[in-house]
């Protein structure tokens, strides 16, 4: 069977999305540009972002309220959760302390106003995942009329080509303007309201001209180059008009935080200097863009890859997943990722490179699970690069964690708020459950300890992974207290926005938001199981580099010092380990599994007694009571846990709900059912996410390929549906690519692992059989078993 398959996702009609159609519009990008094609015959439109382009952020001097800790917990301490809960977050209020996150901004539209349509037939709007075009084609009469459009990753600039097969037959209007949907006036916000104020675009020659003002007082916008084959161009009323051409080909580039004269002359000269034609430019592109996609590839023999999206859809529906759906989601996640971050850029958040809103909902970096969950994929994923905006993120913003650290606790080290925006990295959000949540550095710092032992990077161990837990462990080493058994508390803690519940008034979203839910709390699961990872890593890690020597001991007490995880009467976890609150199973977070997934504490090797209450935990927060509390990306965590579990048929339940209640025509996912299906938590809004889209990615290889230092697991989460399939190469703890290949039917497996930097033991297992492998580097071993 070969891996050799067109990754294509195909709709059988435009943007459809009432008000935000950018919404449903097919997604492309470079990492830093992003376009976004709506497909209209007629008027087809381009949404225009950029990874730099913000807006709206303050950011203000952090008063210092650390003498503000001990009361709180004094408070806590005397079971008066409810009062303590406020006491930091009002002292904040009351020195007057005014700080907002930024908000992406989109750049603006691309307008192609095509001459009156006659009527068309035979459309379709296809992206190609794996070079990241998009194409746009339909029949007037006996005309075919095809539009395709990418962004490069080598030339950085958007590429545009519209083309016909009769000579002479395009005509239409080109033009820029500030981003919207057409809504009459009195639906604008004032945003849009003022950047169009700002807003200047004209023609001139073959060239188009497009600035805005951003409430920094800098601009930003683009410049279009056109190229004809054939025809005639003109300049009117701001726009180009294009007559009677063989072919359009269109090079457009962005600019953000300029002066637009500036910008517009040194744009003009970068385009004017461009000789290549599409396809030239197009295969130095997909070389880049193609390279990241097959680093690793999967297969499973799927019979009706050629349908469109909206026929899987209404499959879903109607009860059967199918198997071309699944690769799909697979190659679109990975799309997403390749296209919305690159080295020396932003990361990825929960908009990616496609925000067409004004006032968008959590569109910032939020590490208490989604940014995570959009890298999750990454390194199993083989595209360890990919992480690298992530680290460079962090550590631009360390002094301001560090002031975080000191005004809020009086601490060393970092504390690293749950949500941040690129301008600043100071806590701005002041609800308690982002005040109290201090599990952020830790978590981060599970990426920085995992790209290590994936890539043995032994530069980037020293240099960037041992210094960030080492002010993660500072923190720690000054936030936490001994209680009177010896054992460690932490107070306040915060289980990622769930409320106890002995403590639950109102357990609805809108509560949630306005910070109104209780959830501040003592000794949180996922707090200790954190910390223990932070400080197990150091201990592990800094004698390979020679580094934090007389720092081991003191790391190795407070290890002693974590008290045992434990459980509720009926088995599970408990999410707090503290009596005076008591599991809520009502809710779409499952951070207490922390030491299963994502950490890997505890695995099925683990002996049943702990290994087990993370199971029942997981079943806890998975069952039918629990539906109308989840969201997209809760669906794709309890998937990933349940494939740590290698239970693959559990995984594609999950699969199967997400694509009734959450999937948009063109793959993306929002946040919840808009539809009022019953299966997910009700809100007025359905929020664009993209989080879901990347967490399914990271199921399907957490299905094939668990792995940890010295050991790899593979094929242990199948489900029957699964009968044949081939992905890899996988990598895996120890620079170490996987390449499987299985066929339940003949009950037959081959593995082939390859060392790529150092010789190396490790134990395979496939299903009960355990086998000692002795590795050499850059030579590949393959191994058959029955399954």
């Amino acid at each position: 069977m070969s891996f050799n398959h067109r990754n294509l996702s195909k709709n059988m009609y435009p943007s459809s999305f009432w008000g935000a159609k950018w919404k449903e519009a097919i997604p492309v990008g470079n990492g830093v540009v992003g376009a976004s094609v709506y497909g209209g015959v007629y008027k087809e439109t381009v949404l225009l972002n950029h990874a730099d382009l913000w807006t709206q952020g303050i950011t203000a001097e952090l008063p210092d309220v650390s003498d503000k800790l001990r009361s709180t917990r004094e408070l806590l301490a005397q079971g008066k959760a409810e009062v303590a809960d406020h006491v930091i977050a009002q002292s904040l209020k009351d020195a007057g302390y005014n700080a907002e996150h930024a908000l992406p901004l989109p750049l603006g539209d691309l307008h192609i106003i095509m001459d009156q349509s006659k009527g068309f037939e035979d459309y379709s709007r296809t992206l190609d995942m794996e070079t990241g075009e998009v194409s746009v084609s339909w029949l007037e009469g006996r005309i075919r009329y095809e539009r395709v459009l990418f962004v490069s990753r080598s030339d950085d600039v958007i590429i545009y080509e519209l083309s016909c097969s009769e000579p002479d037959h395009i005509s239409c209007i080109l033009k820029f303007d500030v981003h919207g949907n057409g809504e009459p006036e009195q639906f604008k916000t004032a945003l849009e309201r003022s950047l169009s104020e700002s807003k200047q675009s004209y023609g001139e020659d073959n060239y188009l001209y497009y600035a805005v003002k951003n409430d920094n007082g800098m601009d930003f916008g683009a410049v279009a180059r056109v190229e004809l084959d054939g025809g005639s161009i003109t300049n009117k009323n701001g726009s180009l008009q294009i007559q009677e051409a063989n072919r359009v080909l269109i090079y457009i580039r962005l600019f953000v935080n300029g002066a637009r004269q500036e910008c517009w002359q040194e744009l003009k000269s970068g385009l004017n200097s461009m000789t290549s034609d599409y396809f030239t430019l197009l295969e130095r592109h997909a070389s880049e863009h193609s390279r990241l996609f097959h680093a690793m590839k999967f297969n499973l023999h799927a019979p009706d890859r050629d349908r469109y999206n909206e026929e899987y859809l209404m499959d879903a529906y109607k009860g059967k997943q199918s198997l071309a759906l699944m690769e799909k989601m697979w190659s679109f996640g990975r799309h997403l990722l390749i296209s919305s971050t690159r080295e020396g850029g932003q990361p990825c958040h929960l908009y990616g490179l496609w925000c067409g809103e004004y006032n968008a909902l959590w569109a910032f970096h939020m590490v208490n699970l989604n940014l995570q969950m959009i890298y999750w994929q990454a390194l199993s994923g083989n595209m360890p690069e990919l992480l690298l905006p992530v680290f460079d993120y962090m550590e631009d913003k360390l002094e301001d964690f560090r002031t975080n650290a000191k005004r809020l606790f009086g601490c060393r080290g970092i504390f690293v708020p749950a949500p941040t925006t690129p301008e600043s990295g100071l806590l701005k959000i002041t609800y308690p459950h982002i005040i109290h949540w201090i599990s952020g550095a830790g978590w981060i710092a599970q990426f920085y300890v995992k790209y290590y032992q994936y890539t043995l990077d032994e530069d980037f161990l020293r240099q960037r992974t041992l210094p960030f837990l080492y002010e993660t462990a500072l923190f720690y080493e000054d936030y936490f207290t001994i209680g009177e058994d010896g054992f460690i508390v932490i107070s306040p803690s915060i289980s990622p926005e769930n409320t106890p519940s002995n403590y639950v008034k109102q357990s609805n979203l809108d509560g949630y938001e306005s910070g109104g839910v209780m959830e501040t709390t003592m000794n949180a699961t996922m707090d200790y199981a954190v910390a223990k990872e932070v400080w197990t890593s150091l201990v592990n890690l800094a004698p390979i580099a020679g580094m934090y020597g007389d720092e081991v001991a003191k790391w190795n007490e407070m290890l002693a010092r974590i008290p045992a995880y434990q459980t509720n009467e009926d088995g599970a976890i408990r999410e707090w380990m503290h009596p005076g609150f008591d599991d809520n199973d009502q809710h779409r977070h499952l951070a207490h599994i922390y030491p299963l997934f994502p950490g890997s504490e505890i695995d099925m090797d683990s002996p049943p007694g702990q290994y087990n209450p993370f199971v029942k935990a997981v079943d806890n927060r998975a069952n039918d009571r629990t539906l109308r509390e989840q969201c997209a990306w809760s669906f794709m965590y309890i998937a990933n846990a349940y494939a740590r579990m290698g239970k693959g048929e559990e995984v594609i339940k999950s699969f199967e709900k997400l694509s009734k209640a959450n999937l948009l025509s063109n793959l993306f996912t929002l946040c919840n059912d808009w539809r009022d299906m019953g299966l997910t938590f009700e809100m007025p809004a359905a929020p664009f996410q993209i989080d879901a889209n990347m967490g399914w990615c990271a199921v399907v290889q957490e299905m094939l390929v668990l792995s940890s230092p010295g050991k790899i697991r593979v094929l242990h989460a199948l489900p029957q549906s699964w009968s044949q399939g081939k992905a890899g190469p996988m990598l895996a703890h120890g620079s170490i690519e996987v390449t499987l290949e299985w066929d339940l039917s003949n009950k037959e497996a081959q593995v082939e692992l390859c060392a790529t930097k150092i010789d190396q033991t490790i134990e395979l297992i496939v299903g009960d059989q355990r086998t000692k492998i002795e590795l050499k580097a850059q030579i590949p071993s393959v191994f058959k078993y029955e399954l």
